[in-house]
């Protein structure tokens, strides 16, 4: 552009106002004609450079490359022009009216609302999801120091040479309070299964030898299949045929009872009485929190029923002192002491929200508080199995001949169950064993916590049962050296005389009633235990412990009263008045 082409611009024309006057040749204010001018510079190079495209470009070799030239050039124009386009329409929405208000007013929130230093109007992604936490599980305490029961041993037995019977020893127990406050909240871990489910079965066919309707008839694959400990496991566990233990299995309970035991979630006492074969007899010591949170349920016959109905113990409210009755019909076996076995041993699958049981057969009276027992043989020793090994005996080939002297059960299937676990492996017990101390349980009194590992325990020993004979503690050593031999789990084994401080054993009802009226009374309803005194005398309740001995010293009279009374031998079939 030449200097005379300046300054010619008006604020509303974007031409010159020579052209506009030359459009407007027909106004009157045109008064002189235009000025001819020559063309510009400018023009003339580019018309030369016109030209000369034109006189080169029909060349083959110089139009393709002036069209290469123009493409590149016009991909480069688009480009610069659509970026500059989204610039463009991204600074406008920033800064729009609306959209800076929005963000001021953020700001201003997020000043106000957040002190950390990030604005709350910053769009963050949301965080990835946290990693699933490990499960929590129980695993042990230690006493404080100076706790007496840190270091408490037992004392050596009285010198009493005419007493050389089992007996009770002094326990070193915890005080409720500090019992109910070390129960775990987490449960412990089982080593092995993590995953345990029972066969369900409607039709059954039987298969080698054992079994019945109830528990199934597993093939002996099937049953060595059992024993290959892994996370998921599914077993014969008894209640073969129905979907809901106690419903149409056999061991039928009434759908209400079914009920308030399944709302069990804590502490379950269980005990059993079959055909009207025990007396009831009711826990003594018991604290008021175990009494209103510790399920105390006593499995009855129908026999047993009528029984305690007749004697007027047993009303509408299905009630005695703290045990709750519950009547089992459709019994799935002939012999009472195989029925027992059911609720016994089955008790994770009658209460399948309770977290600890302890079973104590029907004639033993409980007589410390099950909070007190569950952190001493349990909590105390971290384990989650815990019976009491024989006072006397302590070998399994020892213990089936005592079974066979005192006619327990039948010669022949006895020897039948030793020879096959002989075949298994099953050695006398010897030093070599060690740790494990016995291989033969006192196994009246069980306390366990319902965990995969030990459920799986007691489903495999009622399934041994079931098979053989019902005398369980037979089959115990097998099916525990079983599954230690695929695990590390153990079996707390405590001293009988322990067991003895916190249950005390009654006659049956068969032998009470051959005994004169005032000293059945007396045996049946036991006097206060020492556990009394110790609570008022032992120097250790102000602190934190109280060691109980529930028998410590009987009166003189009483003795003379069990003197007179070893008729009872005679009665019993067996030289061993504890043999049961």
């Amino acid at each position: 552009m030449t200097t005379g082409s300046l300054g010619l611009r008006s604020s509303g024309s974007y031409g010159s106002l020579q052209q506009q006057l030359f459009q407007n040749s027909s106004s009157p204010i045109q008064t002189t004609p235009p000025i001819p001018r020559k063309p510009p510079k400018l023009f003339k190079e580019k018309e030369g450079l016109f030209l000369w495209i034109c006189k080169f470009a029909p060349r083959k070799n110089v139009g393709m490359l002036l069209l290469c030239i123009v493409s590149a050039a016009a991909f480069l124009w688009v480009l610069y022009v659509g970026k500059g386009e989204v610039a463009a329409e991204q600074s406008n929405r920033m800064f729009a009216p609306e959209t800076v208000h929005k963000y001021t007013f953020r700001g201003i929130e997020s000043i106000q609302k957040n002190n950390v230093g990030q604005s709350a109007s910053t769009v963050q992604p949301p965080p990835p999801p946290l990693p699933p936490s490990p499960p929590v599980y129980f695993k042990g305490y230690t006493l404080p120091p100076g706790n007496p029961c840190e270091g408490f041993t037992l004392p050596p037995p009285p010198a009493d040479k005419k007493r050389t019977g089992p007996r009770p020893c002094p326990v070193c127990y915890l005080p409720v309070e500090q019992a109910i406050a070390l129960m775990p909240d987490a449960p412990s871990f089982s080593p092995g299964v993590s995953n345990l489910t029972y066969i369900h079965e409607e039709n059954q066919s039987k298969t080698e030898f054992g079994g019945s309707d109830f528990g199934g008839y597993p093939s002996l694959i099937q049953r060595n299949d059992s024993y290959d400990i892994r996370e998921s496991m599914n077993v014969h566990c008894g209640f073969v045929r129905g979907i809901r233990p106690g419903h149409q299995t056999g061991f039928d309970i009434d759908d209400s009872d079914l009920l308030e035991m399944e709302s069990c979630q804590g502490v379950v006492v269980a005990s059993a009485i079959f055909g009207a074969f025990d007396l009831i007899r009711q826990p003594e010591n018991t604290s008021e929190y175990a009494k209103k949170n510790v399920c105390f349920y006593m499995f009855v016959d129908e026999q047993t029923e009528a029984f305690l109905r007749n004697s007027s113990e047993l009303n509408s409210s299905m009630r005695i002192g703290l045990w709750r009755i519950v009547v089992v019909h459709n019994l799935p076996y002939d012999d009472p002491r195989r029925n027992g076995k059911v609720p016994k041993l089955l008790l994770h699958r009658l209460f399948p929200n309770a977290r600890y049981s302890l079973w104590i057969d029907g004639k033993l009276e409980l007589v410390v508080d099950p909070y007190q027992i569950l952190e001493r043989f349990l909590w105390r020793k971290n384990a989650s199995f815990a019976i009491s090994r024989h006072y006397k005996r302590f070998d399994v080939f020892v213990e089936a001949e005592a079974n066979k002297a005192a006619a327990k059960f039948d010669n022949a299937s006895i020897d039948f169950q030793v020879d096959f676990y002989k075949k298994e492996g099953l050695t006398p017990y010897s030093r070599a064993k060690l740790p494990i101390t016995s291989d033969v349980p006192e196994g009246c009194v069980i306390i366990r916590e319902h965990i995969p590992i030990s459920n799986l325990f007691t489903c495999l020993w009622f399934n041994e049962v079931d098979r053989f004979t019902p005398r369980d503690q037979i089959s115990f050593a097998i099916v525990r050296d079983k599954i230690m031999s695929k695990t590390n789990w153990t079996v707390n084994m405590f001293l009988d005389c322990e067991r003895r401080n916190f249950v005390i054993q009654g006659y049956h009802r068969d032998v009470v009633g051959r005994l004169t009226p005032p000293r059945a009374n007396i045996i049946v309803h036991h006097p206060p235990p020492v556990v009394h005194e110790s609570h008022h005398t032992s120097p250790f309740v102000p602190t934190s412990t109280v060691i109980t001995t529930p028998i410590k010293k009987i009166p003189t009279k009483r003795g003379r009263e069990r003197k007179s009374k070893r008729h009872r031998k005679v009665i019993a079939g067996n030289k061993d008045p504890n043999f049961n």
